[in-house]
């Protein structure tokens, strides 16, 4: 866990691919709770910790997270995620390049429990959601495609569901059709920076988090334009 931002209200963290955000059936040690016992160890906390989950990356991906560390902060934040005040870029590296190198993907999206997975749709159906998200191609290495991705909507899966609707699947996400897995079972997607006013002290926030330490991810950003 890497700590890039905290101050008495907010903390923002880097997660590695593999590390969970909150708790699931798994019962393994969770982001949150790790960044709760940093908290009590740095400022000597008795008792329980506060900390407040705002949003969260799936396991595989890598990533800017950001918790809340007052009942303030969390409020706030989230009624700024729920309007679109918070905008977060995400890099993705695809096994396809896209036809067109920047672009918008606009459908809807249906979600299947059972699966854990998500459908895109061209046209609304039963118990779908608008989902929208712009990309625009940065670099290409020998063999996969550097796309910077904004969200415009928060779907479940929703970059990768609508990247490999466009033919252009994550690598190493076999769910949504990449051909192998990654080594570490981590898929290349990066929620590389986040940007937004603070909730309390209303200053900007800008923070761009570290690349993966990974030969692919340091090779094609050299290339990105």
């Amino acid at each position: 866990m890497r700590i890039l931002y905290e101050d008495n209200h907010i903390i923002v963290v880097y997660k590695s691919s593999g590390e969970i955000v909150q708790g699931d059936k798994t019962g393994d040690l969770t982001l949150a709770d790790m960044v709760k016992q940093y908290i009590k160890v740095k400022y000597a906390k008795p008792g329980d910790v506060f900390l407040g989950v705002v949003h969260r990356l799936d396991r595989p991906v890598a990533g800017l997270v950001v918790f809340a560390r007052t009942s303030k902060a969390l409020a706030r934040l989230n009624e700024m995620f729920r309007k679109g005040e918070v905008h977060k870029t995400y890099w993705a590296i695809t096994i396809q390049r896209p036809q067109a190198d920047e672009g918008t993907i606009e459908g809807w999206i249906t979600r299947n429990e059972k699966l854990n997975k998500s459908f895109h749709h061209i046209r609304e159906v039963a118990d779908s959601k608008r989902a929208v998200l712009n990309y625009q191609f940065l670099a290409s290495s020998d063999r996969y495609h550097l796309l910077k991705v904004n969200l415009l909507t928060g779907r479940h899966h929703q970059i990768r569901c609508q990247l490999a609707a466009i033919g252009c699947p994550i690598k190493g996400d076999l769910k949504y059709g990449a051909p192998r897995s990654n080594p570490d079972g981590s898929i290349s997607l990066l929620a590389r920076r986040i940007e937004f006013v603070h909730p309390v002290s209303k200053v900007p926030i800008d923070i761009v988090a570290p690349l993966p330490d990974d030969r692919l991810w340091r090779e094609i950003a050299k290339n990105a334009k």
